[in-house]
């Protein structure tokens, strides 16, 4: 009935989701938060990103 976008470009999301959330654990590292928790946090934010992006939820 519509014409949903089935080309989904999961890497693409991924990397937007990472990128983002890169730069804000990036700074929170130079505040003096641990590298491993930001990079945690970051691999969180872009599979949050992935899922998200598979079942059309935003």
């Amino acid at each position: 009935m519509y014409n949903k976008n089935t080309d989904k470009d999961l890497v693409a999301a991924g990397l937007t989701a990472a990128l983002g959330a890169g730069i804000v654990t990036s700074f929170a590292v130079g505040q003096g938060q641990d590298p491993l928790l930001a990079l945690g946090i970051t691999a969180i934010a872009a599979i949050c990103g992935v899922i998200f992006h598979q079942f059309d939820i935003i």
